[in-house]
């Protein structure tokens, strides 16, 4: 691990494997390119345990949306969009890796035991877009790693194809929003206590602040941008009530219905600055959620108490809250705006947000890896022919935290393992007796739902269509696997964490093709920083590689004898590959620490 001494910088680089002058990343769209067949800046915006029933446009009576409400009608507003999990982590992990629960590297939220994060095998969307040219942020909440800021680790979003992070690393941590310090890329970022005069800096002010001056920097260059506040995620620790000051409610839902106004007027102020820069025809911008609403505990300087949510129908006309397979804890809003592309539209067909990922790649002209569970949206955005359907869709929980509401509604089976899967109209819900998804299905309490006749699950009509619950439970089955095999994709390097000053080592990577194209012109390289010495000792150069093989490269380096105990040293492998549509470069950072 990296100490904080920081890395060992360097004035001049030394590369071997190759005589390219640059492969750091693929070149960026020229300002020449501006606004005239140029590829689409990208904005997705990822609410926080915010429900179905949340928006105006979705039903929402009591709580102000005006303006994510006229995207929804201006733009395309998605009835059965589903997020991949009920509850944080799960669901941001498949949304990023394109990855259903079953498949996904991340199934549960942080509990008090080993918590997985992110792994070398796994790949984000923004991987494929930065590829190809595209400047990539993520501001707010990532969720995935520890507090060591070591960018160079497989969790770190600088690691997954994020060239800008600002916010929360850990997933406990975003649960604070007036936080003592937040993470830009490494750097850990102490806030003035005093800055707005009372409690400090309020996370998602600064949120806005970071995502305008992301925008306005790029406007001339594609772009993606992942905004991720905590919005309305528990506590709802808010600055005022605004307009819900005057209300007969409880202090816990006036702060909740103002999270969601806040979000709502975030949400305004990305969609303004990209009209005020005349990008907004250039930009397609999404908005959803990660799961269903939350009934948690929460605090307002220790006044404000549980949230019960029900006064606002949360969850619409749906069945369940966060952390429930019912249509309540996964069903939520996805709306797409894109003027002039996107025409405004109400679609009905069943969308996992696993569907963004594919999406994402085709709309950017990015290569997309072949061993994803999504299907791309883009031609439902762009109008260039049918939209294809899944077979069917599917869920997995293992959580081991319930609230009173979320407990209710699965009637005390919260602490059980659960699955669920839809086809058409019809969707499966079925509990293990216990943690242990490998029991036999007879062991299973299973219930089926017709969700045409009955969106709120009130009717287990599973005896009337045997055949339809064999069909599903073997879904099920087939669709959870306890490890995943991925096909490699980009590059991964191989190098030891720590050498000592004059220590020879070996460093490799492999460049991996996983998509389903041939990719040629493919080199490697290793760069290393200054007195450090790299020898290239096999491949480097393939002028061919096909879909699903890899290149690999080994290179013998040589720390100074000189260099300083304690300091980590970066090292940058950077591959190139051109495909039918250009050039892709991919650039993975390792960190050796100099030891004694």
């Amino acid at each position: 691990m990296p100490t904080r001494r920081g890395f060992l910088t360097a004035a001049t680089a030394v590369a071997a494997g190759s005589a390219l002058s640059s492969l750091g990343a693929a070149p960026a769209a020229s300002a020449a390119t501006h606004r005239r067949g140029r590829r689409p800046n990208i904005v997705l915006i990822n609410a926080d345990d915010l429900g179905y029933g949340e928006f105006g446009s979705y039903g929402q009576e009591l709580i102000s949306t005006p303006r994510l409400d006229r995207l929804a009608a201006e733009g395309i507003r998605f009835t059965d969009a589903y997020a991949n999990a009920p509850l944080c982590a799960p669901s941001r992990a498949s949304l990023l890796t394109g990855l259903h629960g079953g498949h996904a590297t991340v199934r549960e939220n942080p509990t008090d035991g080993p918590y997985v994060y992110f792994q070398d095998s796994d790949t984000s969307f923004a991987e494929p877009l930065r590829a190809r040219g595209y400047r990539t942020a993520v501001i707010g909440k990532w969720g995935y790693g520890d507090e060591s800021g070591d960018t160079t680790a497989a969790s770190h979003p600088n690691r997954r194809g994020f060239e800008e992070f600002y916010g929360y690393i850990s997933h406990i941590h975003a649960h604070e929003y007036y936080p003592g310090y937040l993470w830009h890329n490494g750097e850990k970022q102490t806030l003035d206590a005093n800055l707005d005069g009372k409690r400090g800096a309020y996370a998602v002010d600064l949120f806005e602040r970071r995502a305008l001056d992301f925008i306005d920097a790029h406007a001339d260059e594609p772009f993606l941008l992942f905004l991720t506040p905590s919005l309305p995620h528990a506590p709802g620790d808010v600055p005022e009530y605004g307009e819900y000051e005057h209300t007969a409610w409880t202090k816990a839902q006036k702060a909740h219905a103002w999270q969601i106004t806040r979000f709502d007027s975030f949400v305004g102020a990305v969609v303004d600055e990209l009209a005020r820069l005349g990008i907004d025809r250039d930009t397609l911008v999404l908005i959803t959620s990660d799961n269903g609403p939350h009934s948690e505990t929460g605090k307002n300087g220790g006044a404000i108490g549980a949230l019960d949510p029900r006064i606002f129908d949360p969850a619409g006309p749906l069945r369940g809250y966060k952390r429930n397979l019912y249509e309540g804890g996964i069903r939520i809003p996805l709306i797409a705006y894109w003027p002039g592309h996107a025409a405004a539209a109400t679609v009905t067909r069943p969308t996992p947000q696993v569907d963004l990922f594919p999406t994402l790649a085709d709309l950017a002209g990015a290569p997309v890896p072949d061993d994803l569970d999504g299907l791309s949206l883009a031609p439902l955005l762009t109008g260039a022919g049918r939209q294809a359907d899944h077979a069917s869709l599917y869920w997995y929980r293992n959580e081991f935290d319930y609230t009173a509401l979320s407990w209710e509604a699965e009637n005390g089976r919260s602490l059980r393992t659960a699955e669920a899967v839809r086809a058409g109209d019809f969707k499966l819900v079925r509990y293990a007796p216990g943690r242990d998804i490998g029991v036999p299905d007879a062991q299973w309490t299973t219930e089926l739902f017709h969700l045409a006749a009955d969106v709120g699950e009130t009717t287990n009509v599973a005896a009337a269509h045997p055949g339809i619950v064999d069909r599903l439970t073997a879904d099920a089955r087939a669709a959870y696997a306890s490890s995943y095999e991925r096909t490699v994709f980009g590059v991964h390097p191989t190098a030891p964490r720590s050498a000592g000053a004059g220590e020879t080592f070996t460093v490799s990577a492999v460049l991996g093709n996983g998509t389903h194209e041939d990719w040629t012109a493919v080199r490697l390289r290793l760069v290393v920083p200054e007195g450090w010495r790299v020898k290239s000792v096999a491949g480097g150069r393939a002028g061919r590689l096909a879909a699903g093989a890899s290149a690999t490269a080994e290179w013998r380096v040589t720390a100074p004898a000189t260099a300083v105990a304690g300091a980590a040293a970066r090292l940058r492998v950077h591959g190139a590959a051109t495909d039918r549509r250009g050039p892709l470069g991919f650039t993975v950072d390792r960190a050796v620490e100099v030891t004694g």
